[in-house]
């Protein structure tokens, strides 16, 4: 069933043209992964979707009702994590359940769950400053969850992480969706990232940013890291390296989406 679609979707500024008749759907609990190069508008679309700004042409909706503004029913990650400084771990997962102002038992009930879930427990007392950069995503991701938004959103959330936590919160991410059924929409411009977690990777051209290409992940749900040095993950990581770079310019045509 389609939870989120994007039909036309245009934004302009002045005389530019930063996304131009984008459409998509995602179903509901699917990850989509979105690549593309800079200035192919990924961090642009996102931010519509969230409803921060609004296209200036086309219709973005969620379960059917059109997105006219941000929203519980979406959590938003940035590569920052942007955790309030001077809550703990447990009042930062808590913080958007106080706004919802949801009784005081859902909220430590939801706090309780989510810290557990994404392994932070045993550091629900401590400030930001006391964490990792693992972490402090950890508890970013935990608090847009709690809220139990319809999807999540995350924009390149692991781009300013060391190659071992980068990939040890890419098999963190994959397991905390498996388990909430949570619709997830990513941008990432690590192609490899995007092979690994996605369900489905979309290619934007650039210039203006659209989409060249829709491929699906033809992998195991269950992965681990083992699966990036199996042939078919080569091969995948290979094609879509391709699609990326031949789309960085404004020249080429973009591909139809693929079945």
């Amino acid at each position: 069933m389609t939870l989120l679609s994007l039909t036309g979707v245009g934004m302009r500024y002045g005389a530019f043209t930063a996304l131009d008749d984008i459409s998509l759907e995602v179903a509901a609990g699917e990850f989509v992964c979105l690549v593309g190069a800079s200035g192919s508008g990924k961090s642009t679309l996102l931010s519509l979707i969230a409803g921060l700004t609004m296209p200036t042409s086309g219709v973005i909706a969620l379960s059917g009702a059109p997105v006219a503004g941000p929203g519980p029913d979406r959590g938003l990650v940035f590569q920052s994590g942007a955790v309030y400084p001077f809550r703990t771990v447990e009042r930062n997962v808590g913080f958007g359940l106080e706004l919802l102002g949801l009784p005081r038992a859902e909220q430590r009930r939801r706090v309780d769950w989510y810290l557990a879930e994404t392994g932070l427990t045993a550091l629900r007392g401590k400030l930001p400053r006391q964490l990792s950069g693992g972490q402090r995503q950890r508890v970013a991701i935990a608090r847009a969850l709690a809220c139990e938004p319809e999807v999540l959103l995350l924009d390149e959330p692991f781009g300013a992480l060391d190659v071992q936590t980068k990939e040890d919160m890419q098999v963190f991410i994959r397991r905390v969706w498996q388990d909430t059924g949570t619709t997830v929409l990513m941008v990432t411009h690590d192609v490899e990232e995007a092979v690994f977690l996605g369900q489905r990777v979309v290619v934007l051209a650039c210039d203006p940013g659209r989409v060249a290409a829709d491929l699906p992940v033809d992998l195991p749900t269950d992965r681990d890291l083992t699966v990036k040095r199996a042939p078919a993950f080569l091969k995948l990581r290979a094609r879509v390296e391709d699609q990326v770079r031949a789309f960085h310019h404004s020249s080429a045509e973009p591909f139809a989406a693929q079945p």
